[in-house]
């Protein structure tokens, strides 16, 4: 008796027999690696410039080309209402998330939960921002938390102030300052080259964020709580520039504000 052949006896009706997938070529198009949390948010703030129509008078200047650093746009004294300005004006700004926690709330429909995230921004070189937001969803919260921080961006001075070494290097703050949160109270001292940032993690990235490279803190109250100890920490290099300095301060301490003049 002969084999049977496995085609034989089948109706194939014209149509070549199934060989499965192709193995290359003709098939779906590869996909490349997936983008980290912030490539997407990177992505999605070019495709937010691309399609934005700016509808503040600062926002228009800059469109126009009248403004093109954060310096010049923070010397006119108009509220920074829109996000796409800092992202045009600052294009490698850093972003981090140093909080994000869950707050419950029991209502008469029963317990409500939202969550609390905190970020940080800025350039690395003299330009940081702070920013707090709540709501019902993690992620759309940390995008409106992120444009917060944006919208709340400022120049700090830094300087050599430091007793025990003067640098011509501003590599740290030009004097001491304070701020104070709730019960969280922050000092921030100038350091000497080579000691780095004595804080913990949270003042760490803050003062990195800023373009600070040695600096000491101090702390007092309940610094246990994240966004009290980060606010008084941005309140305290606020100050930096709002100080008022004495007659030939600034060359003393070769001080810097803002983005560093190459």
């Amino acid at each position: 008796m002969s084999e049977e052949k496995p085609n034989e006896g089948k109706k194939t009706d014209g149509k070549p027999p199934y060989k499965g997938k192709p193995q290359s070529g003709g098939g779906r198009p590869q996909r490349g690696p997936p983008l980290s949390p912030a490539q997407q948010r990177r992505r999605a703030a070019e495709e937010r410039i691309s399609n934005w129509t700016p509808k503040t008078e600062l926002g228009r200047k800059v469109v126009a080309g009248e403004i093109t650093t954060v310096e010049e746009a923070l010397a006119t004294g108009l509220p920074l209402r829109e996000p796409p300005i800092v992202d045009l004006l600052i294009p490698d700004l850093f972003e981090e998330v140093i909080d994000i926690h869950m707050v419950q709330r029991m209502s008469d429909s029963g317990r409500r939960v939202r969550f609390a995230v905190t970020t940080i921004v800025g350039n690395g070189d003299g330009v940081v921002g702070l920013g707090r937001v709540s709501g019902k969803l993690v992620r759309p919260t940390i995008t409106k938390a992120l444009d917060r921080a944006k919208m709340n961006i400022i120049e700090i001075r830094r300087g050599s102030g430091s007793w025990e070494c003067s640098t011509a290097v501003p590599n740290s703050l030009p004097f001491e300052v304070s701020g104070r949160t709730g019960s969280t109270r922050v000092t921030i001292k100038p350091a000497p080259p080579g000691v780095g940032l004595v804080t913990n993690q949270v003042g760490q990235i803050m003062l990195r964020l800023a373009g600070v490279e040695d600096a000491w803190s101090f702390t007092k109250g309940q610094t246990q709580t994240i966004y009290n100890f980060a606010s008084a920490m941005f309140k305290a290099l606020e100050k930096t520039s709002t100080t008022k300095l004495l007659p030939g301060q600034d060359d003393f301490h070769n001080m810097v504000k803002g983005v560093k003049q190459e």
